[in-house]
């Protein structure tokens, strides 16, 4: 009897890599995770701006050059000032993201992420401080949050690593 007549063989499992919501899609052998790919771009806007501090100015997002600098509305959630900044949305984006991704599939968490990012800058542009400038992924990563907290308010998360507190809670409050 032939391989291919036998019961198992009718019917392989998918294969490793296939696409199905919450899982990475393989490109060539190459997985690629939301979560991972936006934070190592973000970690290479930070170095870049450790390189050449005007990248921030040029990047930024200020109400005032909106007009003249449009791109500034996705740009400005790569660009971050200080290690701590980049660190602490990174960590943030990396827990909620990881759960967030798993649950949704990567296409609907890239769209909460980068709508999150977009609208929070848009709300900058009509109510921030006209010279100023709006750097970094919060508004990104809070919408990442705030889903994850819509959709499972209940899920314990420790605090600083040690209380457990709910999730909707560790939202509001940060």
């Amino acid at each position: 009897m032939p391989l291919s007549d036998r019961d198992y063989m009718k019917n392989p499992p998918p294969r490793r890599g296939s696409i199905k919501p919450g899982r990475r899609i393989n490109y060539g052998g190459a997985n690629l995770n939301p979560v991972w790919t936006l934070i190592a771009v973000n970690f290479v806007f930070f170095i870049a701006t450790i390189i050449n501090s005007n990248i921030i100015g040029t990047l930024g997002l200020s109400p005032s050059h909106f007009a003249q600098r449009p791109w500034t509305l996705l740009t400005n959630m790569f660009v971050h000032e200080g290690f701590w900044h980049v660190f602490g949305n990174m960590i943030t984006l990396y827990f909620f993201g990881t759960f967030l991704n798993r649950l949704v599939g990567q296409n609907k968490f890239l769209l909460v992420y980068f709508a999150g990012g977009i609208l929070g800058g848009i709300l900058y542009v009509l109510l921030g401080a006209p010279y100023s400038i709006a750097i970094g992924a919060s508004g990104a990563v809070y919408a990442v949050a705030g889903a994850l907290a819509v959709m499972m308010p209940n899920l314990k998360v420790r605090l600083y690593f040690i209380l457990p507190v709910p999730l909707w809670l560790v939202v509001l409050v940060f």
